[in-house]
């Protein structure tokens, strides 16, 4: 099967299907600590974070899942004008379709005609980092979108369930720590939502990484997804629930920052305004979805995708305010009670 009807898939399949985990993202397990005198004026709360140095909106990074195939265009132009617009973070899907096929490269190429000023990072797997990439290949991933970061995806578990997939693994840490030193953006770390363990996030700390990307379980399952793909003969569907739930990758992650200078992004299974609070006060300096905001753009387009992200604003506002909070900064885990 082409790479490119692969990614098409893939899309389908989140948007349309049943893939979501059994587990959940550990987010359930805290209720927010209730503040009857909050000295705060709804009016004066700020929603504004900040990530590699910029000043964005809100704290939601539109996450990659989108790219590789002539359908991806449109949906990533809307979503770029979508950032553009809000002033919000856009991750591409993954790179390698149009690496391999030159005739993709529009999918992408359209993101940066739409969203001249917004920031956009690239992607590319860290499977694809073994022995390294060409300058030309770097220079394209970077270029065709003038990307500000790349994030390299890991998804082991994904590319195992997959006849077609990865299975060599070895050397993939050595890619990341070459492309850090060689390109002149920040390497922004994702998993794709399984998990990155507190060890596993110091290795990537110590190689170059500024920012991870949780992408923890409890939202997609793409073992799901793939075990649920129309060729697949023999679906492995026991690892169908296999990973590090969202809650706890952010807290365990978070301890590092003692030694550590980098960024959190808490992802996986945000679908809410009381996921994004809530994954912030448990240690994220920013949150990433990408299922909710495909699934409203396609279901119900540009206007529906806007007033989805102006409810989560208002909520939000709303549960800082009752938080005694004026701003996501003064967050931290003694606004969250943990349900016993």
């Amino acid at each position: 099967m082409s790479i490119q009807k692969r990614k098409k898939d893939h899309v389908e399949l989140t948007v349309k299907d049943k893939v979501a985990y059994l587990k959940k993202t550990g987010f359930e397990r805290y209720d927010f600590m209730h503040n009857a005198l909050p000295e705060v004026d709804l009016s004066e709360v700020s929603l504004g974070a900040r990530l590699l140095g910029r000043s964005f909106s809100f704290p939601l990074f539109v996450s990659s899942m989108t790219g590789g195939y002539s359908e991806a265009g449109p949906i990533n132009a809307q979503i770029a004008a979508f950032c553009e617009k809000r002033n919000l973070p856009f991750g591409v899907g993954s790179q390698r379709a149009m690496l391999e096929h030159p005739e993709e490269i529009e999918s992408f190429v359209t993101v940066r005609e739409h969203a001249p000023n917004a920031f956009i990072a690239a992607n590319i797997g860290g499977v694809q980092l073994i022995g390294g990439l060409s300058q030309d290949k770097i220079r394209l991933l970077i270029e065709s979108i003038r990307a500000d970061s790349i994030i390299v995806h890991l998804n082991p578990l994904q590319e195992l369930m997959q006849p077609e997939g990865d299975r060599n693994f070895r050397g993939v840490k050595d890619g990341i720590k070459w492309l850090a030193e060689v390109v002149n953006i920040p390497i922004i770390i994702k998993e794709t939502g399984a998990g990155i363990s507190s060890k596993v996030a110091e290795e990537l700390l110590n190689i170059g990484v500024k920012v991870i990307d949780v992408s923890g379980a409890g939202g997609t399952s793409w073992a799901k997804v793939e075990n649920r793909r129309d060729r697949q003969d023999q679906p492995l569907e026991l690892f169908d629930d296999w990973g590090i739930p969202t809650a706890e990758c952010i807290k365990e992650i978070g301890l590092l920052k003692n030694r550590y200078e980098f960024e959190i992004i808490g992802s996986g299974g945000i679908r809410t305004s009381f996921d994004i609070v809530k994954a912030m006060a448990l240690g994220a300096d920013f949150t990433a979805a990408a299922q909710p905001v495909i699934k409203t753009l396609m279901n119900e387009e540009p206007d529906g995708l806007n007033r989805l992200f102006e409810r989560w604003m208002a909520e939000t506002r709303i549960i800082l305010t009752l938080l005694g909070c004026k701003s996501f900064s003064e967050l931290n885990r003694t606004h969250l009670r943990e349900i016993r």
